[in-house]
């Protein structure tokens, strides 16, 4: 890519991989942002997504359907989700306890089951080329998006409109702010967060279903790289704005990607401390959206993190 870009190699590279890393983190933000704003914290959606990513790519490889695979992690991580909303649902029972032990659950599962699709080859989701009418194929190359990237961006709008605009959206946001005021209203706040909990999951699990089916595309135990717990804190930067989220998936995306672009022009140096720029990225927001003094402007006021 550098020998015929030069030094433009290192933003076309940063380009490309804000596309294709930040889409798991889309999913999982969206999903995460959709639990939080119910006044619930899914601290398991690392599991979620691990548990997404074994059950699609092994779905593809028996089925040779990689949309199948998709299907079928949706539906994994919706399991994942209910189980954690009917259990942060029992009386005296801790939300972030129940999300650390769903995602020892989730991915020892993942683990045990996936191991015979170490080695075998599933068939990847495609590709959508924005970039066909350019020569250069490092610019193609960049333009080069999946159809889960559009849905995602669709899904942020979508949400935005649902919280905003919609009846069940208001509910929603009220369970998220005051238990009292839902119950006042003649609806439950426990179902509100148990729907909410559960689409949350379902979403994790596509964010999964991306990662082994086309980006890095394939499945082993380090798959994920801790991406679920860094979500967490990507929905804090984005102030529980879907919309915002997908604007943070892409600065994450684009940390990701800072290595290997600046690999791609020789620059070897440092190789593993700029990959480290996502983690350095989730400790510098939590250093800075953390205070003592005062609340985290935008979050439900029924999280324990804002208590």
């Amino acid at each position: 890519m550098s020998g015929d870009l030069g030094l433009w190699a290192v933003p076309v590279a940063m380009l490309a991989g804000a596309i294709r890393v930040s889409t798991p983190y889309i999913f999982v933000s969206l999903g995460e942002c959709l639990t939080e704003r119910s006044g619930r914290i899914n601290l398991g959606l690392e599991g979620t997504l691990v548990l997404g990513a074994m059950s699609a790519y092994g779905i593809a490889y028996l089925s040779g359907s990689p949309w199948l695979g998709v299907l079928v992690a949706m539906l994994a991580g919706a399991f994942l989700g209910g189980l954690h909303a009917l259990l942060c649902g029992l009386p005296k029972v801790n939300d972030i306890a129940v999300g650390i032990s769903l995602m020892l659950f989730g991915t020892g599962i993942a683990f045990f089951l996936g191991k015979p699709f170490v080695q075998p080859k599933a068939p990847n989701l495609p590709s959508i080329s924005l970039g066909w009418w350019i020569e250069q194929p490092e610019l193609r190359a960049a333009l080069e998006i999946n159809p889960l990237f559009v849905v995602g961006i669709l899904l942020a709008l979508g949400l935005t409109w649902f919280l905003g605009r919609t009846r069940w959206g208001l509910i929603l946001r009220a369970a998220g702010d005051s238990s009292e005021a839902v119950r006042a209203m003649g609806y439950s706040a426990e179902t509100m967060r148990f729907t909410a909990t559960t689409a949350g999951g379902a979403l994790a699990g596509i964010g999964g279903a991306f990662l082994s089916l086309y980006y890095p595309g394939s499945w082993n135990e380090g798959l994920s790289s801790g991406q679920g717990l860094m979500a967490i804190a990507l929905v804090i930067f984005a102030r529980w704005q879907p919309i915002r989220c997908i604007w943070a998936s892409l600065l994450f995306g684009a940390a990701g990607a800072l290595g290997p672009a600046l690999q791609s022009v020789g620059v070897t140096w440092g190789y593993y401390l700029f990959g480290a720029a996502p983690y350095v990225l989730t400790l510098g927001i939590m250093i800075a959206t953390c205070s003592p003094t005062r609340s985290l402007r935008g979050a439900p006021a029924e999280l324990g993190v804002t208590r």
